[in-house]
């Protein structure tokens, strides 16, 4: 059965989505999430509230070095075109021993609208935002800090294009199983309903 399949079948347990991704490929997991749809993006989102919470070491592994790249392979349900649903967020772990997260977005988009800066962190104990997912990527904020050398300048996502797309807006992810998450857009605190998935790139 595809991963489709079993959102269509209206599937209640994360446990059962957690079971099929089990021993699947990088590239069948890429495959298999950047098949689904809006609808189908929306239903794993909501079954993702049962899941273990999700904490920056799920993206970025304790293991990695500080301003070293991770890099989360992502296709969202934004009504663009085609090349512009799939992207990278990749993150790197400041040097500062912060609990936090930068990071931006990279793919074609990114010479239109620019990298879209963020900084990632713990919903903590606000209610209204744990409700949504357990980590904020927050592009009210960009790096303070060195990032990983070769990235794009850090700018503020008010400049140019960018700001269409980025400014004002914060993500909150959600885990599906480990290396996969899901996350809904917002616009201030108004929800988008509009979803991305990520899958990590393990080196």
């Amino acid at each position: 059965m595809q991963l489709t399949e079993l959102l269509e079948r209206q599937v209640t347990r994360i446990g059962e989505i957690a079971e099929w991704f089990a021993d699947r490929s990088f590239l069948e997991r890429r495959e298999a999430l950047f098949a689904l749809d809006r609808a189908g993006q929306r239903r794993l989102y909501a079954v993702a509230a049962q899941a273990e919470a999700i904490t920056l070491a799920d993206l970025v592994p304790a293991t990695t070095a500080d301003r070293t790249e991770v890099r989360q392979h992502g296709r969202n349900s934004l009504p663009v075109i085609k090349t512009f649903r799939t992207f990278e967020k990749r993150f790197c772990r400041p040097s500062d021993g912060t609990a936090r997260l930068f990071g931006y977005n990279e793919g074609t988009s990114v010479k239109w609208f620019g990298p879209g800066y963020f900084v990632a962190y713990a919903a903590g104990e606000n209610p209204v935002w744990t409700a949504r997912g357990d980590v904020v990527v927050d592009y009210f904020q960009v790096p303070d800090q060195a990032v990983v050398e070769g990235w794009p300048p850090v700018i503020p996502n008010e400049k140019g294009l960018q700001r269409l797309i980025f400014s004002g807006t914060r993500d909150f992810l959600r885990r599906v199983t480990d290396g996969v998450t899901i996350g809904a857009a917002y616009k201030g605190e108004r929800a988008l309903d509009h979803y991305f998935v990520l899958v990590r790139e393990d080196r």
